[in-house]
């Protein structure tokens, strides 16, 4: 068996995992993409393509949560599911600006239905 390297044996060496495999590799990109996007005009065909690509994978991720949803969001009835993203769309399409309270608006009335209904 090997012996533990002796500065890692610790109380602190799931924190050094973390900063190693978790924070490092993510920042790396964080860090290129602001030196890259200096250069970038911001109605570039490429940076339209990204959004477009990041839009879509959105879209995917909420898609999943109503039509297959983890854990206890599965108790939520589906027409629910929808009624808390219809409230969200159309506060988004009152206004544009306001994505942090449309946001919390469908969240209120998933968790409010919840209650209410299970």
């Amino acid at each position: 068996m090997t012996q533990p390297i002796p500065w890692l044996d610790g109380p602190l060496w799931p924190y050094l995992a973390l900063l190693l495999f978790a924070v490092l590799p993510t920042e790396i990109w964080r860090w290129l993409a602001v030196a890259f996007a200096r250069r970038i005009d911001a109605d570039s065909p490429a940076l339209e393509w990204v959004r477009c690509v990041a839009t879509a994978l959105l879209a995917g991720v909420v898609a999943k949560l109503i039509v297959s949803p983890p854990g206890a969001l599965a108790a939520i009835p589906g027409a629910l599911r929808v009624g808390a993203l219809a409230v969200t769309l159309a506060i988004m399409a009152y206004d544009r600006r306001r994505v942090m309270f449309a946001v919390l608006a469908g969240e209120a009335t998933l968790i409010g239905g919840g209650l209410l209904l299970v």
